[in-house]
């Protein structure tokens, strides 16, 4: 693979990575936590690599190819995110400046990004469209081996811009309680959102 291929791959991801959805909401809700930032975008990072070993291992036009499959994972990332949202919309988080919040352990919050990354389906899918079309049959490097690396470049602009993310949200709204209570809110009403969305696709198609 040429470094332009690189270029071009990363300049069409980081335009995926700055556009805010579930795991920029997921981000922020940890933002008002503060100290969960690290454990959280890994675990959305986590989930962006199961979803590029997947593609790279061929699974990935498996699940696509098979209605039943993808209708799972669809409903199934769908239910989590709503769940997730309804959880923040009925409990918003108010960082207080100079207070630790009791915000759950490092591996819960890296395990539900994980779900929210991970179970995602236009994660999954969007990788599987995109991956393969920089992808050289003819390079040096197995295809498979390509995807791995491509996925990496996107895993590392996500963890730039998520912790940008949570940790500004922290630093903007530590001192504005009800600000970050409606923010807290309008995440989770986000992930409804999205999620409602995802559920009418699949009952339409």
């Amino acid at each position: 693979m040429t470094l332009s291929v690189f270029a071009a791959f990363w300049a069409v991801s980081f335009l995926f990575v700055i556009t805010p959805g579930a795991d920029w909401a997921y981000a922020i809700s940890a933002g008002l936590f503060g100290r969960v930032v690290m454990p959280a975008v890994a675990g959305l990072l986590i989930g962006h690599l199961v979803a590029t070993l997947v593609v790279a291992a061929g699974v990935g036009g498996l699940v696509a190819s098979n209605p039943v499959a993808l209708s799972v994972l669809t409903v199934g990332g769908a239910a989590y995110l709503f769940w997730l949202g309804v959880s923040m919309l009925l409990h918003p988080s108010v960082p207080r400046a100079g207070q630790a919040q009791q915000s759950g352990s490092w591996a819960r919050w890296t395990f539900k990004g994980v779900c929210v990354s991970g179970l995602n389906p236009k994660v999954f899918l969007l990788f599987l469209a995109l991956l393969p079309q920089f992808t050289d049959p003819t390079a040096s490097w197995p295809v498979p081996m390509q995807i791995i690396a491509l996925g990496l470049l996107h895993a590392f602009s996500c963890g730039v811009v998520y912790l940008l993310v949570g940790f500004g949200s922290r630093v903007v709204l530590q001192a504005r309680p009800v600000a970050a209570q409606v923010v807290s809110r309008l995440s989770g009403a986000i992930m409804i959102i999205i999620a409602v969305l995802l559920l009418i696709e699949q009952i339409l198609r």
